[in-house]
């Protein structure tokens, strides 16, 4: 019988740890996370006062938030409206002489805009949620019309992304070791240091929800998420030790969500 080397047995043994190696293995039980959002987001509406207002602008007091000199488009937040205060609503998107404004989009909790010229995406964030552990954001795509004037093709409402994530998503917890799955895929593991908050709940331990945001920098935007844990005792999620996922977000034509590969 034709024997076989150690450095043969060690590479082969490698080769099938490789082959296993980020996912979830054989026997484990994985479960499924909850989500933090009921129901889809109702829409933002600009203050009535704040509409007369704007029906009445003379001028807007703004601060930028994209400027592309190369394709000529510019964003703004609307901050005040002559010398009235906006109340944390209205943008201003502006296509070489063309100014369009979005009166019911807000402007609080630092929103971001990326332009894309090889698609005409332009991707805007705004605040859906907002407090002490919470940041959710709502995904604006913005197109242009042949005069330059800018409207909104797809809105993303984060329970829509939120829900999806949940199809997805399980999780496993062994002692204090948190492994989030994609599937069978392993995400990562985060080792839980909290020791004052009774241990982990025992129905339902694990949420997603309450961070979930996007990052509209590079050419297709990308959501980041980071679960959160519900304690015995507390009445709200921790999020410390856990980690921060991430994948690129595509919309087709159609308005179809896609979330691409999960990763950290």
């Amino acid at each position: 019988m034709k024997k076989i080397s150690t450095v043969s047995f060690a590479i082969a043994l490698l080769s099938v740890v490789l082959a296993v190696a980020g996912c979830k293995p054989a026997g484990v039980d994985t479960k499924q996370m909850s989500g933090t959002m009921d129901a889809p987001i109702p829409s933002d509406m600009m203050p009535d006062s704040v509409q007369q207002a704007l029906a009445r602008a003379f001028k807007y007091h703004c601060h930028e938030l994209l400027s592309d000199t190369a394709n000529d488009i510019s964003v703004s937040s609307i901050d005040e409206i002559d010398e009235t205060s906006t109340e944390g609503y209205g943008i201003e998107v502006t296509k070489g002489a063309m100014s369009t404004t979005f009166p019911d989009i807000r402007n609080t909790r630092n929103p971001q805009a990326g332009y894309n010229a090889s698609t005409g995406d332009l991707w805007l964030t705004s605040s859906a949620m907002e407090g002490t552990g919470v940041r959710v954001e709502w995904l604006y795509q913005i197109r242009f019309g042949e005069n330059g004037s800018a409207y909104i093709k797809t809105v993303v409402n984060p329970y829509r992304v939120q829900q999806e994530l949940l199809q997805r998503l399980r999780y496993t917890i062994v002692g204090d070791s948190v492994s989030f799955y994609d599937g069978d895929k392993l995400l990562a593991t985060a080792a839980n240091t909290v020791r004052d908050m009774g241990g982990f709940d025992d129905e339902q331990p694990l949420w997603i929800g309450e961070q979930l945001y996007y990052d509209v920098s590079g050419d297709a935007p990308r959501l980041i998420f980071i679960p959160g844990v519900k304690f015995t005792t507390g009445l709200v999620l921790t999020y410390d030790d856990m980690p921060e996922l991430s994948a690129l977000v595509m919309i087709d034509e159609n308005g179809k969500l896609t979330i691409r590969e999960i990763g950290r």
